[in-house]
């Protein structure tokens, strides 16, 4: 079975020369940290300034986003005219986060009795807002329903929302269609006629800028706001939205919430991070991505999401433990039943030549958990590095999910297969589709013809971009801590990837660990300078051609390794390859 573990090494241009001697000049920084600020566009002293000490008080003036004055004087207004309101979100950790945000912020102004959270079913509402959901407010005299990551499409269900007599305030952040909803206030940075100057944050960000403006409108203090971080990070974090700009600010301050401050976060984060038994150290955007997100998702994806609102708005420590375990619960057995659906999924391809040497991935099982598909593409992404869709049966059609290699637009093959679907949507990494059952076969091949007619051999093989090259001397401790100065590391902020020449491994400390990582020590081929750990998960399968004692090239991120109190920097392999 092919594993994708080689690499395109992509080393990024040089930083012009000029812009690094104005940053060295200016502020007191290595040149590697200099050429590294320069190349992700911070390239003034003052942008590096501001970079290296984010401000709350900086951020933009939520009033700058259209329609806001609009839905603060709504919200305000059902605050003084005793009316209920419905908060309602995705079933995703966005979506999730983003209603117990607002649920946080807005009980204490409206009671408990005037204020009731709702998350859609996944499988009998779908995405967004359903007409259930409008009827539920309706028929239980909710006048305003808030509705968060979602809604900026929702024409017809605004408009059936306006014949019921319920109003919406729609805080979204994907892209419009050519028309808006008849909403109070659509509230989406990304709308044309949006003039707020970040335009990348998450559906829970949005969220945030409306709970912001609210508490100017009502005077309140900023504490009461700024205690939501940790939620709004979590949403970032999981979105996969730039760690950039505003995002980078409030991303910067909900970790302190975890780290520095995990003493005031709330009890069902406390309790999630005790039961995902995250290694030592501060927590990063890794950390919430790999040890939050999943659980919190898997409310949605196997049973019910609200129970992870639950979690998340639990007042106590006892009640918090409650809820968090339930909703770890239902992450193992999300695991458990992606890992088996993974396995037939694998299974299937290596049984089939012709799946095997497929230009691309796709596989329709009728008993496969619709809530696992896409997690099961990334999988088989991660082993057969192409395009691929993993479908199941669901109210007698075939949905699934779809998932793409760097550089090749899913999206758009999706759209040269239209006429074989029911519907589909999504961007260029990942989308999701409908198609009636007979239609599988036909899909496959089409979907196939189009994937081999326009994938590039290039696009066959994972991408690294190589900021600089670095001698092994350049790896210290000091080093490590002003790399972590420009953290919270994410998309748009990438940890910085180095690449080393001509190294050798230290002779007996080459070993796999686990079940497929290589673990060992490294020197330069001169044995010449320091020795430093270095961790490769996947890349076990080099270890003989390491042993062979020949010089070879690496490139890796630095990080910490934190173990029983003693820290030591370690290289993450993410490439190994000989001259």
């Amino acid at each position: 079975m092919p594993l994708s573990t080689a690499k395109r090494w992509n080393y990024l241009p040089s930083a012009n020369p000029a812009q690094l001697h104005d940053l060295l000049e200016a502020l007191p920084m290595s040149p590697e940290v200099a050429e590294l600020l320069v190349q992700r566009g911070v390239d003034t002293p003052a942008a590096a300034a501001e970079f290296f000490q984010p401000d709350l008080q900086r951020l933009p003036d939520p009033l700058l986003m259209r329609d806001m004055d609009r839905a603060v004087t709504r919200l305000a207004q059902a605050l003084a005219d005793g009316e209920k309101v419905l908060v309602l979100g995705d079933y995703d950790v966005d979506g999730i986060t983003s209603v117990a945000m607002v649920m946080s912020y807005l009980t204490p102004l409206f009671g408990v009795e005037r204020l009731r959270d709702y998350i859609p079913d996944r499988y009998t509402e779908g995405y967004g807002i359903s007409l259930k959901a409008i009827d539920f407010a309706a028929d239980n005299s909710f006048a305003l329903i808030v509705a968060l990551d979602c809604g900026v499409k929702a024409l017809e269900q605004v408009a059936y929302a306006a014949s019921r007599g319920v109003d919406f305030i729609i805080c979204d952040h994907h892209l419009p269609g050519d028309e808006l909803p008849a909403a109070v206030a659509v509230l989406d940075p990304k709308r044309q006629d949006c003039e707020y100057p970040y335009k990348e944050l998450s559906g829970c960000g949005v969220g945030f800028k409306l709970m912001q403006a609210l508490g100017q409108r009502l005077g309140l203090p900023a504490a009461r706001l700024y205690a939501l971080l940790d939620l709004v990070t979590v949403s970032i974090a999981a979105d996969i939205v730039p760690i950039t700009g505003e995002n980078r600010v409030l991303a910067a301050y909900g970790l302190r919430r975890f780290n520095e401050e995990a003493d005031q976060l709330r009890p069902g984060l406390a309790a999630l991070r005790e039961l995902a038994t995250l290694r030592e150290g501060p927590l990063g955007i890794s950390s919430l991505i790999f040890g939050f997100a999943p659980r919190i998702n898997a409310a949605g994806r196997m049973g019910d999401a609200r129970r992870a609102v639950a979690m998340l708005l639990a007042p106590d420590q006892q009640e918090a433990r409650y809820t968090a375990e339930v909703v770890d619960q239902m992450n193992r057995e999300r695991r458990g039943s992606d890992q088996h659906t993974t396995q037939e999924a694998l299974d299937l391809i290596a049984a089939s030549p012709t799946l095997r040497d497929a230009a691309a991935t796709v596989l329709y099982k009728a008993d496969w958990h619709q809530g696992v598909l896409g997690i099961v593409a990334s999988r088989c992404l991660d082993q057969y590095y192409r395009p691929t869709v993993i479908l199941t049966m669901r109210d007698g059609k075939a949905t699934g999910s779809a998932r793409s290699v760097a550089g090749f637009d899913i999206h758009t093959a999706l759209e040269t297969c239209a006429p074989l679907l029911e519907q589909f949507g999504g961007h260029r990494a990942a989308a999701g589709l409908t198609l009636k059952v007979e239609n599988v076969p036909a899909f496959q091949q089409r979907f196939e013809e189009v994937v081999a007619a326009t994938l590039t051999t290039e696009q066959l093989v994972r991408p690294v971009d190589i900021a600089l090259t670095l001698p092994l001397s350049h790896i210290t401790e000091q080093f490590y801590t002003e790399l972590h100065r420009m953290e919270p590391f994410g998309p748009g902020n990438p940890n910085p990837v180095f690449a080393s020449q001509r190294v050798l491994a230290v002779p007996g400390s080459a070993r796999v660990v686990g079940q497929n990582h290589l673990k060992l020590r490294i020197i330069p081929a001169d044995e010449t300078g320091p020795v430093l750990d270095a961790i490769g998960f996947g890349l076990a399968d080099y270890l003989p051609q390491i042993n062979e004692g020949q010089p070879f090239d690496v490139c890796y991120t630095v990080e910490m390794n934190e173990y029983r109190g003693i820290r030591t920097v370690q290289l993450r392999l993410l490439d190994v390859k000989w001259e």
